[in-house]
Order: structure tokens, then sequence, then C-alpha cells
């Protein structure tokens, strides 16, 4: 699997001047993606300094919290297996599979939420900002949202197993009680703790049996006045009936077992066996479902569907799935009577509870401050084949639509922009269409992240940006004077006009300093030389230098009089290679032949002409070149002279 490295800094902080204004000062400047810094005063503010309040307004404020980043970091990796985990089966997916790529998000989630409450324990004097404690809710929330789905939509628990999934569902998400359970266990006589019926009474309604006969036994040890009561009620517990989903028994008889239990719990309590003990009465109202003594124990139920799954587990423990509705809404209406209007979490779990998906998506949307939780739910249900009829009037799917939405908040960060580029490889409708667009708003702040970002549009086939990019960083390193990464960066645009700038740049640097820079680069051009015709006459150049420094005179010369032949070498540069080839006409050894010293000439004399006609250079320069030239003119005639010579020596033999 890919790894994302995390390597790019933080964005520097920009300082924002005042603006001259009679009236106000402001400035303003777009930052990463999204976030937009301004502030406006009135009147006026000493001369040279900056605004001392600056509002930020960010779009996804959550993605800049470090904590935060590993779970983007982590879902990132579950998405990405989910959908190549897809592409590579060929037999059919099983809810097995899908479940547990679910628990893997869940566990993510749970891992951000342990880690923020951490740091809100065990500093001493808070690091948490009221955001993150804000994010903590959410976060919550999001779980106790997406294990619901997960039990009624992924995993389509059948009547039976529902409850007890349901059960599992409220447990987790309601384990104060195992905290004050461990207080009164270490407390030095447990059964008269303040807190004992209050513990006894919350794992009874949470389902938890074991744990409530376990305390019960403690108290009965200290009353056996009372342990006739005590085993009668310990007794009701144990033979509680528990559907086993794996076992041989059918839900009739489940249905069956189940209802005689009731009626000998009802029998003892119209025979008042627990009359004597106002709590054990309690105990035995609930084991009955009694509306009226569940509600009255809402400090410990805590919420709605809390006190929903408690009424079912001991009034309808085979519910099935469709009813769940009807008891969810009656449940809600009772428990919250005296609340106008539901919060938005009441909502979306009704919905989930009505069984709809779509109306869960669209409050989630709405309620949650990222579209982190949407995103990968419906891409999770998508799979799961569970939102065909849920498609959009305007091109694309709903698992795409909120897929496109997330990645699209993701590149606002200077770092997780690299996690986007996945989520929109897999939207086959739009994705590629997003990632042009977004890929061209990455800051290019180093040549290593233009690298990330070059090599995913390359391998996308992306040939607009790479060529966008290539001639960003080209310009960039030209402005820096950084003459061969700008080579580097133009040849790998396939831009011969700006080739063929930096290679006048080059050899403007040659005439100046009198060797090049970044040689080894110029000498492994290969066939990219051949991209502009002065990048190609750099090259050969350099391979002259090569030649020569080799001792290898002869072919020296014959590509030194070529360039200037082929008319590859600029004008201006005629004189450089003229020079450079008086160490080659005063070798001991004739290297130019005589045809090769007239080309020599006919060049020389065609630059002085050329010379001549334009505008005269100061004196100074005037006299250099005038001592160049008759340099030049003697090595010539004596090398003319020599060839003739030996050419009319070879001859005559």
């Amino acid at each position: 699997m890919w790894e994302i490295e995390e390597l790019d800094v933080e964005p520097v902080t920009t300082v924002i001047p005042w603006v001259n204004s009679s009236k106000c000062r402001l400035g303003f400047e777009w930052g990463p993606g999204d976030m937009l810094f301004y502030e406006t005063v009135k009147g006026g503010g000493p001369k040279g300094k900056v605004c001392p309040l600056i509002h930020v307004v960010r779009k996804d404020e959550e993605m800049y919290s470090p904590i935060l980043r590993k779970l983007f970091n982590e879902s990132h990796h579950i998405f990405v297996g989910l959908q190549r985990s897809q592409e590579e089966s060929t037999s059919k997916p099983k809810t097995h599979q899908f479940v547990s790529i679910s628990k893997n998000y869940r566990s993510v989630i749970r891992a951000c939420i342990e880690e923020l409450q951490h740091i809100a324990v065990s500093s001493a004097v808070s690091a948490l900002t009221p955001q993150d404690y804000n994010q903590i809710s959410i976060l919550l929330a999001v779980e106790l949202i997406w294990n619901l789905c997960e039990i009624l939509f992924i995993e389509a628990a059948p009547a039976g197993t529902l409850l007890l999934h349901l059960l599992d569902w409220v447990q987790v998400h309601n384990a104060g009680v195992d905290d004050e359970a461990q207080e009164l266990l270490h407390s030095e006589d447990p059964a008269q703790h303040p807190k004992f019926w209050d513990v006894v009474i919350c794992y009874v309604l949470q389902g938890r049996i074991q744990e409530a006969r376990q305390l019960l036994a403690k108290q009965a040890t200290q009353k056996p006045a009372a342990s006739s009561m005590f085993k009668t009620m310990d007794g009701l517990l144990k033979k509680m009936p528990v559907f086993n989903p794996s076992g041989n028994q059918t839900l009739t008889e489940f249905e069956l077992k189940w209802g005689h239990w009731y009626e000998e719990c009802n029998r003892h309590l119209e025979d008042s066996s627990f009359a004597s003990n106002s709590n054990m009465e309690t105990v035995c109202k609930i084991l009955l479902g009694d509306k009226d003594t569940l509600l009255s124990q809402k400090k410990h139920l805590t919420n709605w569907y809390h006190f929903l799954v408690t009424r079912l587990l001991y009034t309808h423990p085979a519910v099935k799935p469709q009813d769940l509705q009807y008891y969810a809404q009656e449940c809600m209406v009772l428990f919250l009577k005296n609340r106008i209007e539901p919060e938005p979490l009441d909502s979306i779990l009704l919905a989930a509870f009505k069984f709809d998906i779509l109306q869960v998506i669209k409050d989630c949307s709405i309620a949650l401050n990222n579209w982190w939780f949407v995103a990968h739910l419906t891409d999770l249900l998508d799979h799961c084949k569970l939102l065909q009829s849920h498609n959009l009037n305007f091109g694309s799917n709903l698992r795409e639509f909120l897929l496109l939405e997330y990645a699209s908040g993701l590149f606002t960060h200077h770092s997780l922009w690299q996690l986007a580029v996945d989520y929109f490889d897999y939207c086959p409708e739009f994705g590629k269409a997003y990632l042009e667009l977004h890929i061209e708003r990455v800051s290019l702040d180093t040549e290593r992240k233009a690298l990330k970002v070059l090599r995913i549009c390359e391998q996308r086939q992306m040939t607009e940006q790479v060529r966008s990019i290539c001639k960003i960083m080209a310009k960039k390193s030209l402005h820096n004077n950084r003459l061969g990464s700008a080579l580097s960066w133009s040849i790998r645009a396939k831009d011969a006009g700006f080739a063929t700038l930096i290679s006048d740049r080059f050899l403007e640097d040659y005439c100046s300093r009198g060797s090049f820079s970044d040689l080894e680069l110029i000498d492994n051009l290969g066939t990219s030389m051949l991209l502009s015709d002065r990048l190609t006459f750099l090259g050969k150049y350099c391979e002259f230098h090569r030649l020569y420094g080799e001792k290898r005179f002869t072919e020296a010369a014959k590509l030194l009089l070529s360039l200037m032949t082929a008319r590859l070498a600029p004008r201006s540069f005629w004189m450089t290679l003229l020079t450079d080839a008086l160490p080659l006409l005063e070798q001991k050894k004739v290297i130019f032949s005589a045809e090769q010293t007239y080309e020599l000439m006919q060049c020389l004399e065609e630059l002085t002409s050329c010379s001549e006609q334009n505008e005269r250079p100061s004196e100074q320069e005037d006299d250099i070149e005038l001592t160049k030239v008759e340099l030049l003119r003697l090595a010539l005639a004596r090398n003319l002279a020599s060839a003739i010579v030996q050419e009319g020596s070879v001859n005559a033999f």
C-alpha cells in the first residue's frame, strides 16, 4: 500500500500589512485552500505596524488538528484497501468482510477519541482547547452513528440476533457504570456503598445480568433474613432466556421460553415477593419492561435509544428489523416529551432505525463539520449494494459526489492533499477532472514537493499538468539562477523556447566565468539536446571541451568547425569559438587542414565585416577585439602555410 508521508512543512505565516485609507485599514490574503485572513479596523494605526487582530476563516478547521490528521491518514489506508480488494476479488464479497472493514473504521475513530481524552486527563493544565472538546463530542456521536449503521445496514442482523447487537451497542456507548462499579468494589464494604443499587440497576438496564447477579450476591451474604428474596431474584436473573444465534434453538422456541420466564417474573411481582425491598421490586419491574419504571430511571438510561433497547430487551427480545421504527418513534417521544424539538443526533438515529439510509446521510452531511464520515460510510454502503436507488440528478451518484467533496476539502491542507489523489482516482466519472483542477492549485514550494506532484500527474497521463508544473519550476529555478535545474525542468516540459533561453544563459555564464556550471548535466543530455538548436549547440560545445580535454584534437577541431559552418552557434558566440580554435592552430602538429583553415578564415571575415556595420564598441573593447582578430589572422595564416606544405608533401609522394 502506498505510504503517505507528511513531509511538507506548515505554511509560513504571512504578515498582513496595513492598507492606507482615510476611514479604515485592512489587509487580507488567501492562505492554503479556502483559508481567508482578514481584518477591518476603523480609524488609524501607528505607521509601519502590522494588524494586531487577524480573523481566520477555514472551511475544514479540524484538518489542522494533528490528532485528527491521523484519522484521515488511517482511514485513507482502509478506503484504498477496500477499493483494491473489490477490484482484485473475483468472487462475490461476503457480509463479514464488509463488517470487518466497518470495524476497522470504527477502531480508528475510537483511537482518536482515546488520544484526545488521554491528553485531557494527563495534562496538569489541559492542552485541549474548547474546539478539541467539541471535536471529542462529535467523534463520539460519529462512532455511535457508524456502529448503529453497521448493525442495521451492513451486518443486517435478523430478529433475535438484532437485539444482541443493539445491547452491545448500548453497553459500548454507555460505559460510565464500569467506573462506578470499580469504585464500589474497591471500597471497604461494597454492599453498603451508597451507589450499590445504582450500579445494580444500571447493569440490569444494560442487560448485563451476570454482573448484576455478582453484586446481588454480596448483598445477600450480609442480609441472611432476606436470603430467600435474593435467591428468588437470582433465580429469575439466571433463568432469563438469551437467544443463541449459533445454537440449535429456533426463534419460535426462544420466544416460547421467554414467555414462560416473563410470566414467572410477573407472578413474583404480583405475589409481593420483593415488596420488602423497594430496590428489588424496581429490578423486577424492569425485568417486566414496565414503562413507568423505566422512565423513572432516566438518570441511568441517559438517552432515549438506551431506553428503547432496554424496553425491547424486556418486552420484545425477538423484535424484527422492520418493526424497529415503530418502537423507536414511540420511545423517543416518551423519553423526550418535554423537549420541543429533537437534537440532530436524535433525528439521525431515528432515521437509521427507520432504515432510511438516504436521510441518515443527508442529516449527517448537515450536522457534522466535515465530509469524512458521510464519504466513507456512503462508500462502504455502496459496496454493500445498498445505494443503487440513490442516484443524483446532476451526473454523479451519491457515493462519488460525497467522495469528491471530501477529497476537495483534503486538497486545502498542505500535506493531506496527497490523500485526496486516491479518492479522486476511485471516482470514475468526475475524479480525473477534479484532480486536474485541484492539482494546479498545489503550491510548489520545493523541488521535492514538485516532484511528488509531477509523479502523480505522469502516472495518470495528465500531460497538460505535467507541462505546466515543469514550466513553473523551470522559471523558479531560472529566477534563482539555478541554470542546471531550470534546464532539466524545461527539457522535462518539452519547452523548446524556454530551453533555448536557458541555453543562452549558460553561454552567457560561460563567457563571463570561462567555465560551465552543471557540466555533468549538459554532458548527459543525450537525445534531449535535439529539443532546440541552441540546446543542441550547447551540448555539442560541451562535447568539444571534453574532446579537447582528452587531447583528441582532430575530432575536437572537426566538431568546432561544424558548429560554425552549420550555423548552430549564435553569431554572438563566433568569436568565442574562434578563440577556442587558437590553441589548436598553435599546435606543432597540423590539426586543421587547408580547406578547414579557409573555412575558419571565411567565418572570421564574415564576423569582422558584420561588426564594422554594427554600432562601434567602446575604445577599450575595440582594442581587445582588434587584438583577438590580429592573433587569429596570424594563427590562421601560419596554420594555412603549414597545412599547404604538409598536404603538398603528401601529394608529392
